[in-house]
């Protein structure tokens, strides 16, 4: 798939998205708009647009560098805890700090998804069963294990509302004022295209990295704590979007091999691609209602989930 067609797809994307929604704004109103059609516009349709499309190429990114860390296919902030590390951190400030500003809020999710990513790469390394789909599975578990630890603290301090508000991602809600804190991303993105090459030698494992007088360690902690940064902003602004990071990196991968840095603008633009598709899909499948984005990703990304699965137990059985 060449990058000229993604683009394309983007931008088709986009413009549709810009005008879809219960409010009647059409491409004819753009050179004659209302002030209520312009208010739409610079206040729901471009914010949402904005946040969908850095919440999909972030996501993405963070879901390859994990991969690339971690060498399973099948690793993504999703199957490692990171998501749920994150809600957990916004439980605790809220719990903590009652008025907590936004970015404190993140510093707190970003620190517990630092640490609950760190824990599982530690687990990682003591499993001696390294079987593919065995890992994630685990990831899984452990994920579960810290949304229990959530809700049940959410139930004793009366606040199950808010972290179930974090479970489920949605766009409906993104306003002007309201997803900002989605641009903290983008520097984290330039971050991990500048390190690209050194995730790349840091994926092939610690020895092999030491014998070319890199800093391991260095190396995947800068991957994890890009990770964790924008895993908690996304979680802040728009909440959970399962299965992104897994999906989309093993897609392009198929397609363009495992050189890390000349995926990083192929995986970039699917994610953005995808998750434009996925949220024109709610909002059109049950017009004037719509689907949160979590449900539609989660339903098209466990179908391709499975299909990757049968895909390499194929290819294992032919080979």
């Amino acid at each position: 798939m060449k990058i000229r067609y993604l683009v394309l797809a983007l931008l088709l994307l986009s413009f549709a998205s810009v005008f879809i929604g219960v409010s009647n704004v059409s491409p004819f109103d753009l050179f004659r708009l209302s002030e209520d059609q312009s208010f739409i516009l610079l206040t729901s349709r471009l914010p949402r647009l904005m946040s969908i499309v850095i919440a999909g190429v972030s996501m993405s990114i963070c879901g390859l560098i994990m991969q690339q860390l971690s060498q399973n296919k099948f690793v993504s902030p999703t199957t490692a805890g990171t998501m749920d590390s994150a809600r957990l951190g916004v439980l605790v400030a809220l719990m903590l700090f009652t008025s907590a500003t936004p970015l404190q809020k993140m510093a707190v999710a970003c620190i517990f998804a630092l640490l609950g990513t760190m824990l599982f790469m530690k687990i990682l390394d003591k499993i001696k069963f390294k079987d593919t789909v065995f890992i994630p599975l685990v990831g899984l578990m452990f994920g579960n294990i810290i949304t229990s630890i959530s809700t049940f603290f959410a139930y004793k301090y009366d606040l199950i509302q808010n972290i179930s508000s974090w479970l489920q991602g949605d766009f409906s809600m993104v306003m002007k004022g309201r997803y900002e804190l989605l641009y903290v991303s983008v520097p984290l993105m330039l971050m991990a295209y500048l390190f690209a090459n050194k995730f790349t030698v840091a994926g092939m494992g610690e020895d092999f990295s030491k014998n070319l007088g890199m800093n391991y360690k260095l190396i995947v902690n800068i991957g994890l704590v890009i990770v964790a940064l924008v895993t908690s902003s996304v979680i802040l602004t728009v909440g959970s979007i399962p299965f992104l990071g897994l999906i989309i990196p093993n897609i392009v991968t198929i397609y363009q091999g495992d050189y890390l840095k000349k995926n990083l603008a192929h995986t970039a633009l699917l994610g953005a691609v995808f998750v434009l598709f996925c949220d024109i899909l709610g909002r059109i499948i049950i017009y004037p209602f719509e689907i949160p984005i979590s449900l539609t990703v989660g339903v098209i990304g466990s179908g391709i989930f499975v299909y990757l699965l049968m895909r390499r137990k194929k290819y294992e059985l032919s080979s």
